[in-house]
C-alpha cells in the first residue's frame, strides 16, 4: 500500500475537524424597533390624557367653587365655567363678618372640637389596641368580634339615646357631647388599625422589657407607642378630616351661635326664603378647606405608611 492510498484513508484528527458554530442572530430591523418605540410613546401619551381629563372632572367642581368665590352673586350660576372676567375680593370679607360673629370664632370651636378628638382617639384606642393585641383576658375574642360590629352600627342608631343622657346631665350646647366619647375609645376603625399595627410588632421586645421587670405600662408608652407612629399619624389625620367635616353631630348638639362649628356656621348662610349670600358662602368654604388640604399635605407621608403597614402586607 502506497503513502497516498494510507494518507487517503486515515481519517483527520479531531483537532482538524471544523467547528459547528451556530449562526448569529441577526438584530431586530432598525425599523420594527422604531415602531415599537412609537407605540410605546404613543400609549403613554394616551394615558397621561387620561389621566389629565378623569383629574379634571374630579378636581372641576372645587375650581368651580373657587371661581364662584370670587364672582358677584348674581352671575355665579350663570357662568358654569372656571374662568373669571371680574375679580370680587369683597366675598372674603363680606363672608368673614356676615354671621353674628367674625367666621374666626367657628375656625377656633372647631379647632378646639378637633383638638380633644384628636386626643381622645389617640389616648383611649391605643391603650385599647393594646389591650387587644399584647394582653389574655377572658373573652377577648367575642369583645374584639363585638368592637368590630360597631363599625357596622349607623351613627343615627345611637343619636337619640346619646342625646337624652347628654340633655340629662346638661351637656347640650357644649363641646362635650363631641369630645368625651372620643376619651371612651368608641372610634372602632381606629382601634382595629392600631391593633394591626401592634401585631406585626415583635413580641420579642416584650420579652426582654419583662425579663428587665417592666411592667405593660412601661412597655405600652416606652416600647409600644414609639413604634406606632405611622398608626398613630393616620388616626390623628382621619379624626382632623372626619371631625373637622363633622356637621350632623354638631347640628344636634350645638344650638347657640356663638358655640357654631364651621359646618354649621356654612349653614347658616343658606336662607330658605332664597336670599341666599353664595359669594360669602363659597369664600368662606375654600377658608375651610384650607386646614384640611395643609393637613392632608403635611401627614401624607405617615398616612401613606400608616395604612401600608397595617394588616395588608
Amino acid at each position: 500500500m502506497t503513502d497516498s492510498t494510507l494518507a487517503r484513508d486515515t481519517p483527520p484528527p479531531a483537532s482538524a475537524a471544523p467547528s459547528r458554530v451556530p449562526p448569529a442572530e441577526d438584530p431586530p430591523p432598525a425599523a420594527e424597533e422604531h415602531r415599537s418605540d412609537a407605540k410605546r410613546v404613543v400609549r403613554s401619551i394616551l394615558k397621561h390624557v387620561a389621566l389629565i381629563v378623569v383629574g379634571g372632572i374630579m378636581i372641576y367642581p372645587l375650581l368651580w367653587m373657587v371661581a364662584s368665590s370670587l364672582r358677584p352673586n348674581d352671575i355665579i350660576f350663570r357662568e358654569p365655567g372656571v374662568l373669571l372676567e371680574t375679580l370680587e375680593t369683597s366675598n372674603y370679607s363680606d363672608g368673614w363678618n356676615a354671621l353674628s360673629n367674625p367666621f374666626g370664632v367657628y375656625l377656633f370651636n372647631s379647632a378646639v372640637v378637633v383638638l380633644g378628638c384628636i386626643i381622645g382617639n389617640l389616648v383611649a384606642c391605643s391603650m385599647a389596641a393594646y389591650a387587644f393585641a399584647r394582653l389574655d383576658f377572658r373573652f377577648k375574642k367575642t369583645a374584639f368580634a363585638l368592637m368590630l360590629l360597631t363599625i357596622m352600627l349607623p351613627f343615627h342608631v345611637v343619636i337619640v339615646p346619646q342625646y337624652i343622657m347628654f340633655s340629662q346631665i346638661g351637656w347640650v350646647n357644649t363641646f362635650w357631647p363631641l369630645i368625651v366619647p372620643k376619651l371612651l375609645a368608641t372610634d372602632a376603625f381606629f382601634i382595629f388599625l392600631m391593633v394591626q399595627f401592634i401585631r406585626g410588632i415583635p413580641t420579642d421586645m416584650d420579652e426582654a422589657a419583662r425579663i428587665d421587670g417592666a411592667g405593660h405600662a412601661r412597655i405600652f408608652g416606652q416600647i409600644i407607642l414609639p413604634m406606632m407612629v405611622p398608626a398613630l399619624a393616620t388616626t390623628t389625620i382621619f379624626t382632623f378630616i372626619w371631625t373637622w367635616n363633622d356637621f350632623f353631630s354638631a347640628l344636634i348638639y350645638l344650638t347657640d351661635p356663638d358655640m357654631f362649628t364651621v359646618p354649621v356656621a356654612l349653614r347658616a348662610f343658606v336662607d330658605a326664603t332664597g336670599e341666599s349670600s353664595w359669594g360669602s358662602l363659597f369664600a368662606m368654604s375654600i377658608v375651610s378647606l384650607l386646614p384640611v388640604f395643609i393637613a392632608f399635605l403635611v401627614g401624607q407621608k405617615f398616612l401613606v405608611k400608616g395604612i401600608a403597614t397595617t394588616g395588608i402586607k
